[in-house]
């Protein structure tokens, strides 16, 4: 039998969490009924320095019962090191362990699955969803489109997968080796190797709550994905500079060749248009420099992606 974890991370998640916690231990119960994991499996939930009741509610459900287990982060640290938090507390204390959000979107009948293909000697199994039925038109079209562009700018991504996965208890101990503080999971645990396969699964409607990944949050993910694991942007900006010189040039080349000939184009039109087209070039070359920089000073900082301040139900309470 398999010793299985499931790690959920939770913000701000007090409508949902007795659905999302009752549906998990329905799931285990039945593979424990038939033999798939073992009695001492665990759900784990790690509160992300959540501001509403979500850490009380953890502590009655593992006070209730001891199939379930908390981790309470010092404070806000976002979803990616959250994630990566729980993972790495309770590594040693599975065989593997599966991660999927609180909000009961991802399917949790794909533990089947995903089980199956981890008894096959897969080490990392992803959940993909096979449709994107109950996504609005939008986020359909900017979602694949940020997969394409990812996976095209040398990234490796898994098409139409989130963080919903199972990972072994030795993969796990290759993505501790990725002391990374730009933290992008999608594209680091691909990097880990080991044999990997897929599960398919179709993704519901948010059970209860808003969804905590608004335009905003989900646009400056895609950018930490693109900067993190490609350069193709900075490539973008030396191109770009080349087109601006290009283009001041002919312009040059244009006002000369108007005013031999007696057109006479305004001078302050062919000059405005050349200084603002090489100013909007060279600011967008240094914003995307500064973006590289940044990640770059956070990174020499090694400052910890994340503190625990407290965990219940796990085998170090005694040292919190």
């Amino acid at each position: 039998m398999t010793k299985l974890y499931i790690v959920v991370p939770c913000y701000n998640e007090q409508e949902v969490l007795e659905e999302t916690a009752k549906r998990l231990r329905e799931k285990y119960e039945s593979l424990m009924a038939n033999g798939r994991i073992t009695k001492d499996s665990k759900i784990v939930f790690v509160n992300d320095g959540s501001k509403d009741n979500t850490w009380n509610l953890i502590g009655k459900l593992c006070a209730e019962n001891e199939m379930f287990g908390g981790i309470c982060l010092s404070r806000n640290r976002g979803h990616q090191n959250a994630l990566l938090a729980g993972l790495m507390t309770v590594r040693t204390y599975a065989d593997c362990v599966i991660s999927m959000d609180a909000d009961l979107q991802d399917d949790i009948n794909a533990v089947d699955g995903m089980l199956e293909k981890f008894e096959q000697g897969n080490d990392i199994v992803y959940g993909v969803r096979s449709r994107r039925a109950t996504d609005t038109f939008f986020k359909r079209f900017t979602a694949e489109g940020f997969y394409k562009l990812v996976n095209a700018m040398g990234a490796e991504v898994v098409f139409n997968h989130a963080d919903y996965r199972l990972m072994s208890a030795r993969a796990i101990e290759g993505l501790a080796q990725f002391d990374e503080v730009n933290l992008f999971l999608r594209g680091i645990i691909p990097m880990i190797g080991y044999k990997s396969d897929i599960v398919y699964y179709e993704r519901a409607e948010r059970f209860a709550g808003e969804s905590k990944y608004p335009l905003k949050k989900m646009l400056a993910f895609a950018w930490e994905g693109i900067t993190s694991f490609s350069v193709t942007p900075l490539k973008f900006t030396f191109l770009f500079s080349i087109l601006s010189f290009v283009a001041s040039f002919g312009m040059i080349v244009f006002s000369i060749v108007s005013a031999i000939l007696g057109y006479g184009a305004p001078v302050w039109a062919t000059v405005g248009l050349q200084l603002w087209l090489a100013v909007g070039i060279v600011l967008l070359a240094i914003g995307i420099l500064g973006e590289y920089l940044g990640k770059v000073y956070r990174e020499v900082k090694h400052r910890p992606s994340f503190l625990i301040s407290q965990t219940v139900g796990l085998k170090d309470d005694d040292a919190q």
